[in-house]
């Protein structure tokens, strides 16, 4: 029974959809002989916007032509305002609108129209950044519907387009134009160009697609796209699969220029500075859901590639990155990459003062899966480099990275709350059997210092830049060197001779003397490093030391003096001071000083501190090492000699 009634109804549809529409023209048919159009002004806008939730004004002529198969109707000094969604104000002002109606069309329930003009016309385009637009034709939220009405001739000259969208960061001024190629084009016949400022730098965009005439529900519209500007070409092609709706294509995209940050200029995302790229992708759009795929960036010797999808179905972005790196170098990012690093006099400190970006973490969440079979860090080249990021809420964090060093590895985990309005930061970082070489050799010349570095660093801050959560940091940095080696081109750093300060006396075979057990552990308070532990022991000399890394200001005050364990007939009988700045240190000796002095005050600082615990905070099994376990038991005894002279 209930098909039958379906049956019946669909029968009837048509019938009463052709009777509605002889009325229409029936009605059309009295109107236009008897009633002048003018009076139909007030009656059409507050139809169309009861129809639209918009104020819509007609204030010039209004001219009509209903007696035909496309019945046309022509209005002078339009007005369209915003929807209600938005704050009161203009979306567009038109001099001249003139648009025909396809009747057969109506008679299948769907509106086309057969042409659009528009003259002498002014967009002013906002979307905000929570997504709400003034060009969307339904609130946030509501059913997306079916696009818009087809249109099979659209004409559109030198319109004046303001766009502000806070969402993509774009912003655009300039003109636009529409329309019918003219003469004879190899290209498709449809043209869309426009010129202007975006972002503050001139543009120029074309988009040529297939002709309106032929356009039909449920097949592909084709396009092609050109863009460039600032020095960046970004060029593709695809496909609408709903004709005239945006919401629904796939296309190729193709970008090349200067510097990838110049992208922003083009597309209003955000990208690092970069010298000459290209980048090369397919982008599917769903609605509101975006795939990006064989996604491709080439600079320098560096090169990214995978896939991203990005969902705004839920009005909060989620996103799901997959990346894969053969090489990422860091020398090819930045501004020194691009040319544009600032003069060193204009550098202040070595950690990067540049605020963190954090619109991105504050609203969106997602994940980014990351390896590189090699990422060259400058000085330290990691192999096998991978991490999984998290955000959720304005909080990212990194719960495992790890990669391979050449004779060791890197570990640790980040987390980073950007929820608050001053980020929070946690770092633990850990380095097995890190060479020491790689950091301080330079040329083909010997490595001053080398041996395997062991490592942690437990840090906690806050701030808006990495230089702010370093200088509020609190927590522990220590590093280790259970074997190494000191060599006489150390006494190179500077015009002194610090192998004879520091009473090393260096083999005469190799110009080397062998390091027992190296420590240097510091506590970290509001941003000021003091040492806990500094020491290097060697078979003829015990190194030691005290001082402070100021993170604010990234100062270096240390002492440090050589005690040998035999008497010496020559020794230079004063400390060596590092002062200076991370960046750049500076090495002395203090004249005056007695270096005996110094080297007692500083081994009571040794002799005082934990050195079995700070050894088991970096790596447990340090403690089992044969030159760092015998270090301990010496150190052992030494308390015990020295107290009970302490308590006379």
């Amino acid at each position: 029974m209930a098909k039958v009634s379906w049956i019946r109804g669909e029968t009837l549809k048509w019938p009463i959809r052709v009777l509605l529409a002889c009325i229409a023209a029936l009605v059309l048919v009295i109107i236009a002989c008897l009633v002048d159009a003018n009076f139909l002004r007030g009656v059409l806008t507050r139809y169309a916007s009861s129809r639209t939730g918009r104020s819509i004004r007609i204030d010039g002529n209004l001219t009509a032509h209903l007696i035909s198969l496309s019945p046309r109707l022509t209005a002078e000094r339009v007005s369209v305002g915003n929807p209600p969604w938005m704050p009161p104000g203009p979306t567009a002002e038109i001099g001249t609108l003139s648009f025909s109606v396809e009747l057969l069309p109506l008679l299948s329930g769907s509106l086309a129209l057969n042409r659009l003009d528009l003259g002498g016309s002014t967009f002013h385009l906002v979307r905000t950044v929570d997504g709400r637009a003034n060009w969307q034709a339904h609130p946030p939220g509501a059913a997306i519907g079916h696009g818009p009405p087809l249109i099979h001739s659209l004409s559109v000259p030198n319109a004046r387009v303001e766009l502000h969208d806070d969402r993509r960061h774009l912003d655009f001024e300039g003109t636009v134009s529409a329309g019918d190629k003219q003469g004879n084009q190899d290209s498709l016949p449809f043209e869309i160009k426009g010129t202007g400022q975006l972002n503050g730098k001139p543009v120029t965009f074309t988009i040529d697609s297939d002709s309106l005439v032929t356009v039909r529900r449920k097949q592909p519209y084709h396009f092609e796209f050109s863009e460039e500007s600032t020095g960046s070409h970004l060029t593709g092609r695809g496909l609408l699969t709903q004709p005239l709706d945006i919401r629904y294509l796939s296309t190729t995209f193709d970008a090349e220029g200067a510097d990838l940050k110049d992208l922003y200029y083009l597309i209003g995302v955000s990208f690092p500075d970069t010298g000459p790229y290209h980048l090369s992708g397919k982008l599917e759009r769903q609605g509101l859901q975006f795939k990006y795929s064989d996604l491709l960036a080439r600079s320098g010797q560096s090169d990214v590639h995978g896939t991203l999808s990005v969902d705004s179905t839920s009005g909060r972005s989620k996103f799901e990155a997959d990346l894969y790196s053969q090489r990422l170098r860091m020398s090819d990012l930045g501004a020194s990459a691009a040319g544009r690093a600032e003069p060193r006099s204009e550098k202040r400190f070595m950690l990067p003062e540049k605020p963190l970006r954090l619109a991105g973490i504050r609203r969106s969440d997602g994940t980014v899966t990351f390896e590189a079979r090699e990422f060259d860090a400058g000085r330290i080249v990691l192999r096998s480099f991978n991490a999984k990021l998290t955000t959720d809420n304005g909080v990212l964090e990194v719960p495992a990275l790890a990669a391979t060093l050449p004779d060791g590895k890197l570990t640790g985990r980040l987390k980073l709350d950007a929820s608050f309005e001053v980020p929070k930061a946690e770092l633990d970082l850990r380095v097995t059997d890190l060479q020491l070489s790689q950091l301080s050799h330079k040329g083909t010349t010997p490595p001053r210092v080398e041996g395997l570095l062991q490592a942690r660093v437990v840090l906690s801050g806050r701030g808006r830049s990495i230089h702010e959560l370093a200088e509020t940091s609190n927590g522990t940095v220590t590093a280790v060197l259970p074997h190494g080696a000191v060599r006489a081109t150390f006494a190179e750093l500077t015009g002194i001779d610090l192998t004879k300060a520091l009473g090393l006396a260096l083999r005469k075979d190799n110009g080397e003397v062998a390091i027992r057990c190296g420590v240097a552990s510091f506590q970290v308070h509001d941003g000021a490093a003091a040492s806990q532990e500094l020491m290097i022991d060697t078979e003829p000399v015990r190194i030691t030391g005290k001082g402070d890394i100021h993170l604010n200001s990234e100062a270096l005050d240390f002492t440090v003096s050589g005690k040998p364990k035999k008497p010496r007939l020559v020794r230079v009988q004063a400390p060596v001071l590092i002062r200076g700045t991370l960046e750049h240190p500076t090495i002395g000796i203090e004249p005056g000083k007695s270096l005996v002095q110094a080297g007692a005050a500083v081994a009571i600082g040794v002799l005082a501190s934990p050195f079995a615990a700070i050894l088991a905070f970096v790596d447990p099994g340090l403690a089992k090492d044969a030159d760092c376990a015998t270090l301990i038991a010496e150190t052992d005894n030494a308390q015990a000699a020295a107290a009970p002279a302490a308590v006379r």
